[in-house]
């Protein structure tokens, strides 16, 4: 029996999908294939990714290690045609053991009886295959990418910007699709951090200190938000627009703007909202989501680019389980978090140490530190004064290769007490257009 991450633990497969009998090699997503659920919080501090491999001999990022493809191959056609009937002539020979020594004269593979197993472990219906554990591709077509929400969403076409002809995996929440990476059901993520007009997604930076990814990239977007309904339904006759909370505060003046006697509700996601209304057959109620959005789910577009301002783009950042290597050949960002024991006192220093190498910022966000959320500086019994403790997440330009980027970050380690790189990586350099409804 083969384990990820360690012999002992093992995930339940299975119930990370809505159906039972879909499995993990997936085909061309739909928006009527099965979406990635949410499951038990996977403690990411005690996995190590770099190191994640299954016990056989071959590593998943590496290719085959010891052996050869075609033995690997021949390896999974014995054990899925083979595995039950020499169980049962093992235990006759040894009495109930639980050891195969051999396969048709191949290396046995350390199988693991199931019997006294769990039985969430035990219901697990396919084992691996090799196309569920093959390397994955060194360039973007046939990459596995995860993202939240439904097909149509923003974040769908993103994932295909960033990575070309890619099987896209739809999830449910972002922290899905951090674990859906994770525990190699996916081999990129590609969530969205900040808008131009909405700002930050303080979820996903949260989220980022929380797990081990590394962030290998960023794609911007043109957003184009439509204002869908059913068919033969008019705009006066609406009572209600949900929406993902982002898209409704990116819409916000324009809905003023329309006179809409409408009750805003926030919901999961702009694609998720008009798959609900469809769904439902909901004639009192309107989406704002994308274009393609309305096609899948047979919605009609009540108004076009009703997003506040035309140059409304997002910005998604690609994670893996691997940083890349920095380079100094084009255009780098690098991203990091930093905290310090005493507060927001430290923060010039740092800027001082981007400024004096001339290293532009493009981003400095702050998050409640969940540590240690108020620092204590007076004990005096006459009363006590407390201050907010916060981490700072930075963008700035330069590559880690760069020897000013190495020493900016020699200097802060001086002043801070946390600090972590989440990932050096080319910038998108695609220019800000205002969006249509092509985009």
């Amino acid at each position: 029996m083969m384990c990820l991450n360690s012999p002992c633990t093992r995930p339940d497969l299975n119930s990370l999908l809505r159906t039972a009998d879909t499995g993990l090699n997936h085909h061309r997503v739909r928006w009527d294939r099965p979406v990635i659920q949410c499951v038990s919080r996977f403690d990411s501090s005690n996995a190590n990714s770099s190191s994640a491999s299954i016990h056989t001999g071959f590593s998943f990022g590496a290719g085959l290690v010891g052996r050869s493809r075609f033995e690997w191959q021949s390896f999974c056609s014995i054990l899925a045609s083979k595995v039950i009937s020499l169980e049962q002539d093992t235990e006759k020979r040894n009495g109930g053991g639980d050891g195969v020594a051999a396969v048709d004269c191949h290396p046995a593979l350390d199988l693991v009886s199931v019997k006294n197993q769990p039985v969430s472990q035990a219901l697990l219906h396919r084992p691996l295959s090799i196309a569920d554990l093959s390397p994955a591709p060194m360039h973007g077509s046939q990459l596995r990418v995860a993202y939240q929400g439904v097909p149509g969403a923003y974040s769908e076409a993103a994932a295909g910007k960033a990575y070309p002809n890619c099987e896209a995996i739809p999830c449910d929440q972002f922290d899905v699709a951090f674990q859906a990476v994770e525990l190699w059901i996916a081999d990129r993520a590609v969530l969205p951090v900040e808008n131009s007009l909405g700002g930050s997604i303080h979820r996903n930076y949260d989220l980022l200190l929380r797990h081990r990814l590394h962030i290998v990239g960023e794609v911007q977007l043109p957003v184009h938000h439509c204002l869908l309904a059913l068919p033969g339904v008019r705009k006066e006759y609406l009572t209600r627009v949900i929406s993902h909370p982002q898209a409704l505060s990116q819409c916000e003046h324009t809905l003023t703007k329309m006179s809409l006697n409408v009750v805003r509700e926030a919901v999961s996601d702009t694609a998720g909202s008009a798959e609900y209304i469809a769904s439902n057959n909901l004639r009192d109620t309107a989406a704002i989501a994308s274009s393609r959005a309305a096609e899948l789910y047979g919605l009609n577009i009540l108004a076009d680019g009703i997003q506040d301002d035309s140059c409304n783009v997002t910005r998604f950042v690609m994670l893996a389980r691997e940083p890349i290597i920095p380079r100094t050949d084009r255009p780098f960002k690098t991203s990091i978090v930093f905290a310090h024991e005493k507060g927001t006192s430290v923060l010039f220093k740092v800027l001082s140490a981007f400024a004096f190498r001339n290293i532009s910022l493009t981003k400095i966000e702050s998050r409640p530190h969940r540590n240690c959320p108020i620092r204590l500086v007076d004990d005096a019994e006459a009363g006590t004064a407390k201050h907010f403790e916060y981490m700072f997440y930075i963008d700035f330009e330069a590559s880690l290769a760069e020897s000013r980027a190495q020493n900016a970050l020699a200097e802060l380690q001086e002043y801070v007490s946390f600090l972590r790189v989440l990932g050096s990586y080319p910038m998108d350099m695609t220019p800000w257009t205002p969006s249509s409804p092509q985009d």
